[in-house]
Parts: structure tokens; C-alpha cells; sequence
């Protein structure tokens, strides 16, 4: 079961992987993570990164591409992938194509999650996380059992990513729609678009996704 997870920030993806993971048993693997991994370590391409992620715009194919074409080799990808945030335009998709081809692999679908803008830049600017263990939070949608303590380690220090601003979040927005909106009709001429509603509640987004996935 190969899978992308396709639509604009704060669409859910993320936390539907997570259920996906956790069901499944297949690897999630989110080049957002790996690239805020490197930009919390301080190497060059984590520097990089940072630059482009700070402006509200997309890193750059060289940053991207190899790293999911070494992840997708590790022996934890064998019964299936998840991809999310990637590929984000026609050229990393028509990349990845090639890749997996070169594998002897293919997708088995992508999934779109639909949400209205408003509600995104509702959902992103009122995000956090725990500084010790990355569980996610929100400010109004999810926050901790125990206010100021994390629901799974305990810390009580959070932090907010610099880029979760309703401002840059609508640069992103833009930079979404002009380079990965197309990725709807490429997939879709593919055969391999599904489509669920992401402005519904978690489960039953979740529901409408493996209902698809029951079809593979």
C-alpha cells in the first residue's frame, strides 16, 4: 500500500497518517519532518531550509527528492509507504513517478483532503507542539487534558513554529495553489485520485479514508 496524502497546510494529513500508521502498520514519511529534523540540527541543508520554510515557500527538489528516494529503500518500506507533503509540483511528481517506476513500484492512490481556506488558516495559527516530544496541540481544537502539561511525556514546555502565522500561513496558501493544486488533475487523468471532506470531524474523515483504502 503506497500512498500520497495530497492538499494545502493544515488539511489534516498529517494526523490521518498518523491513524493510517497506526492501523496499517506502514511508515509515514513526512519530508516536513525530516527537513525540521535537520533545521533543528543546524546542518547546511537544515539551513537552507529554514530560510525557504520561514518565507512561507516550498524547498527546492534537491533538498527533497533524494531523501524520500533513500527513505523509500529502508527495509521498513517494503509492505508500503506513506508520503505526505510530497511530491508538491508537477516536476517532483513526475520525478517520483520515475523513481518508483525505477523500483519496480507504483502508487496505489492519492488521497486529497478538501478544506476551505478560512478554516486552514483558523487551524494553523492556533497550533503548537511539545517541545520534548512533537505531540500537537491546538488552542482551542486540542489542547491538553492537563492545561500547560503534555497529554503523552509530561513536559510543560510547547513551542509554536515561526511560520504557523496567519500571515505566512496565507503566503503558503498561495505558493499551495500556484504549484501543488495541479497535482489534483495529474493524478486524477492518472485514475489514482480519491477525494474526502476535511472539514469534517477527525474520525469520520478518518471513516472516508479507509473506506478507500478497504478498496485496494
Amino acid at each position: 500500500m503506497r500512498l500520497i496524502l495530497l492538499g494545502p497546510p493544515g488539511a489534516g494529513k498529517g494526523t490521518q497518517a498518523q491513524r493510517i500508521v497506526e492501523k496499517h502498520g506502514i511508515p509515514q514519511l513526512s519530508t516536513g519532518d525530516m527537513l525540521r529534523a535537520a533545521v533543528n540540527a543546524g546542518t547546511e541543508v537544515g539551513k537552507r531550509a529554514k530560510a525557504v520554510m520561514d518565507a512561507g515557500k516550498l524547498v527546492s527538489d534537491e533538498i527533497v527528492i533524494a531523501i524520500v528516494s533513500e527513505r523509500i529503500d529502508q527495509p521498513d518500506c517494503a509492505n508500503g509507504f506513506i508520503l505526505d507533503g510530497f511530491p508538491r509540483t508537477l516536476v517532483q511528481a513526475d520525478a517520483t513517478e520515475a523513481m518508483l517506476k525505477a523500483k519496480g513500484l507504483d502508487l496505489s492512490v492519492v488521497v486529497e483532503f478538501r478544506v476551505d481556506d478560512a478554516e486552514l488558516v483558523r487551524r494553523v495559527a492556533g497550533r503548537y507542539s511539545c517541545a520534548q516530544c512533537g505531540s500537537v496541540y491546538h488552542d482551542t481544537d486540542k489542547v491538553p487534558a492537563n492545561e500547560g502539561v503534555c497529554d503523552k511525556c509530561g513536559s510543560t514546555h510547547f513551542k509554536r513554529r515561526p511560520d504557523d502565522t496567519p500571515e505566512t500561513m496565507t503566503a503558503r496558501l498561495q505558493v499551495y495553489y500556484k504549484e501543488t493544486s495541479p497535482l489534483i488533475g495529474y493524478y486524477h487523468a492518472k485514475g489514482k485520485l480519491k477525494s474526502v471532506d476535511g472539514m469534517a470531524e477527525i474520525d469520520q474523515v478518518t471513516a472516508e479514508v479507509e473506506a478507500i483504502l478497504s478498496k485496494l
